[in-house]
């Protein structure tokens, strides 16, 4: 059985492919851990290898998590890199992320500021459905608000431009975090949490990827 390595997005855990339908798979879920403060993604998708003891591993990485497989795909030898509602180069990020970077508003993010936004975060995400706003609230309730500001400092900085022929991006048409990226698979109606509220089609297509 073939394993694959399961990255969740900012904040998140592993529940957030919990309505996804691997079973054919051996998942891996790799953890995050916390970043020294002034830690570059290099460093840290460096330190996020030790929980990958695979040679040529398959990588699934969902939104932020995504960003890290790319990263550390640039590290070693990958038989499959698949972004869920991520980007893959610097170049997929809207234009906006990187005047916030630029200008650095995003050190004003907190969690206090994101908890307050809730309505306005619900309709970044498209969430619509009850299970998707609870999980999302689990995620923020237990999230650090150090990784947060880490991350997406992380987020509207990134100067990646490398782009290796094993990556697959499955996209949401609807995604209103990532907007701007160009999806070799696109799943139509599909917003950000589309793992959640698209979870059959999601799984189809993963598993026509991983099959090839």
């Amino acid at each position: 059985m073939k394993d694959i390595y399961l990255i969740s997005g900012l904040g998140a855990d592993r529940r957030a492919f919990n309505f996804l339908d691997l079973k054919d798979y051996n998942l891996h879920h790799v953890e995050w851990i916390q970043p020294f403060p002034t830690e570059t993604i290099e460093s840290y998708a460096q330190r996020l290898l030790k929980q990958i003891p695979t040679p040529t591993p398959t990588l699934i990485g969902l939104s932020f998590g995504g960003i890290l497989a790319i990263e550390i795909g640039k590290l070693i030898q990958t038989e499959k890199i698949i972004l869920l509602s991520s980007v893959k180069t610097k170049h997929d990020l809207p234009f906006y992320y990187k005047i916030i970077g630029k200008l650095g508003l995003n050190k004003w993010i907190s969690l206090a500021f994101i908890k307050k936004a809730e309505r306005i975060l619900f309709w970044f995400f498209g969430i619509k459905e009850e299970k998707e706003k609870h999980m999302l609230e689990s995620f923020i309730d237990e999230t650090n608000d150090n990784f947060v500001k880490w991350a997406v400092d992380k987020v509207v900085n990134w100067k990646n431009v490398v782009i290796t022929k094993n990556t697959v991006l499955i996209h949401g048409a609807s995604d209103r975090i990532f907007p701007t990226s160009k999806p070799d698979f696109k799943i139509q109606h599909g917003g950000h949490l589309m793992v959640i509220s698209r979870a059959k089609e999601v799984s189809e297509l993963l598993l026509n990827v991983l099959s090839k």
